[in-house]
C-alpha cells in the first residue's frame, strides 16, 4: 500500500520533506514490521535498499570480530535511516545492521532515492545533511569507546535509545547491551548494579528504566549531547524542539553542483 503524501510516516526524516519532496518517493516506500534480532543490512553485500525506522523501532550498526564479539558503532530510530542513502546503494556497507527494538519501518529502493535527489535540490540537501550527521554519530561513538569508562559508556547508550523509543523503560536485555557495549555480560551486570544504587536506573528481567533523565545525562560522558547539538546545527528542526517543523535548506547549499 502506498504510503499517503500528507500523512505523518512516524520518520521524522521522511516527515521533514515538502511535500513536493515527498510526493516525490511517497509512492515507493513499502511498509514492513521486522522483530528484534533481524539482521536488515550484512557488512559486505550491497545496500540496495533504505530503511526507514517508524515510532520505536531501532537498529543498530554492528562491526563483528572474527573471534565472533561484536560491537555497535551507531543505532538509528525514527530519527533518521539505514541502508543504502550513502553511495546510493552501489557501495557495500562496512558495517551490519541488526534490530534491537522490533516495529514498523518503510523501505525504499536506493535507486528511487537517488533518481529522487536529481529531481530536487531540497531533498538532496537534506539527505546530505544527515549523511553528516550520521558521520557525526559514527566518529564520536568511536572516540567514546576508545576514550570513556564503561559507566559513561552504558549510560549514554541508554539516553540514546531512550530517545528514539520516546519511553523510561527500555526493551533491552544485558545479554544485548552488553554485546553493544562490548564488554562481558558479568562485567555488565556489576556495573548496571552499581548504576541502580546510585538511583539513576532500575534493573528489570530484559528491560532497563531511566529513573531520572537529568542525572544519567549529568553521569553520562559528554558524546550523547555533543551529537545532539551538532545535528540541531545542521538538521534544525528534525533534531530540534519543533521536530515535526519543515525543514528549510541553506539556498547556497541547494543550488551548488557539489550538494
Amino acid at each position: 500500500m502506498p504510503i499517503e503524501t500528507a500523512a505523518s510516516t512516524g520518520n521524522l526524516l521522511l516527515d521533514a520533506l515538502s511535500d513536493s519532496d515527498h510526493a516525490l518517493i511517497a509512492p515507493h516506500l513499502e511498509p514492513l514490521t521486522f522483530v528484534k534480532g533481524d539482521t536488515v543490512l550484512v557488512a559486505g553485500s550491497a545496500a540496495s535498499y533504505v530503511l526507514f525506522p517508524r515510532e520505536q523501532a531501532v537498529v543498530a550498526l554492528v562491526v563483528a570480530t572474527r573471534d565472533g564479539r561484536m560491537a555497535e558503532t551507531a543505532s538509528v530510530g525514527h530519527d533518521g535511516a539505514v541502508g543504502g542513502f550513502i553511495g546510493q546503494g552501489r557501495l557495500p556497507p562496512a558495517v551490519s545492521g541488526l534490530v534491537q527494538v522490533g516495529g514498523p519501518v518503510l523501505r525504499l529502493e536506493a535507486e528511487r532515492l537517488r533518481q529522487a535527489e536529481g529531481q530536487s535540490d531540497t531533498l538532496r540537501d537534506l539527505f546530505a545533511r544527515y549523511a553528516d550527521c550520521f558521520l557525526a554519530q559514527l566518529i564520536q561513538i568511536g572516540a567514546c569507546n576508545a576514550l570513556h569508562p564503561i559507566e559513561q559508556r552504558c549510560l549514554r547508550w541508554l539516553l540514546s535509545l531512550q530517545d528514539r523509543t520516546g519511553v523510561d523503560t527500555l526493551p533491552i536485555t544485558h545479554e544485548v547491551l552488553a554485546s553493544m557495549l562490548g564488554v562481558q555480560r558479568t562485567y555488565l551486570t556489576r556495573i548496571l548494579r552499581v548504576l541502580q544504587e546510585q538511583g539513576l536506573i532500575r534493573v528489570g528481567r530484559g528491560r532497563i528504566t531511566i529513573l531520572d533523565r537529568r542525572a544519567v545525562s549529568a553521569a553520562a560522558c559528554e558524546c550523547h549531547a555533543r551529537v545532539q547539538l551538532h545535528c540541531e546545527a545542521v538538521l534544525g528542526a528534525v533534531y530540534g524542539a519543533h521536530r515535526h517543523a519543515r525543514i528549510q535548506p541553506v539556498e547556497a547549499v541547494g543550488t551548488s553542483a557539489s550538494a
